[in-house]
């Protein structure tokens, strides 16, 4: 075997177990309690618009800062970011459980956030670089798993 080919066969060997070493590193000795919980950040925002159950909305009057797409920041209580992202399009729900019988009722508009993040004792949430709006942990949830939630106002 020439000097050439066992160069080769050597670089052949260890080239796979460099590369998987390089795609690891980094990967180990992390704290689970910081790598965080998956939860759902619910912001029900309560303006009372008409509409239909069920349908795309988006914050309206004095909320027209919380729509489809705005920066928000995900911070504890100290203001320390946690998560950062565009809040998705909201949801319109009933403001009342009552069945009005008519195709169009008050709603408040709701955002499903889903996010990973580390346990603290508070969160809030900036919404375009509006003042924080504080979180309370809901570990009821009834869509299943803990969630955040802040009712705006």
């Amino acid at each position: 075997m020439t000097r050439q080919h066992r160069r080769r066969r050597l670089v052949a060997t260890l080239l796979p177990l460099l590369l998987a070493g390089g795609l690891t590193a980094g990967c180990t000795g992390s704290d689970p309690a910081e790598d965080g919980d998956p939860m759902t950040i619910r912001l029900l925002v309560r303006e009372f618009n008409l509409r239909e159950i069920g349908v795309d909305c988006a914050g309206s009057g004095a909320y027209l800062f919380v729509h489809r797409t705005a920066p928000y920041r995900l911070v504890d209580g100290d203001g320390a970011e946690l998560v950062s992202g565009e809040l998705p399009t909201g949801t319109s729900v009933a403001a009342f459980e009552e069945d009005l019988e008519v195709p169009r009722v008050p709603t408040f508009c709701e955002f499903a956030v889903p996010v990973t993040v580390p346990k603290r004792d508070a969160y809030q949430i900036v919404i375009d670089d509006r003042p924080p709006i504080a979180l309370t942990t809901d570990r009821e949830n009834p869509e299943g798993g803990p969630s955040l939630v802040a009712v705006i106002p």
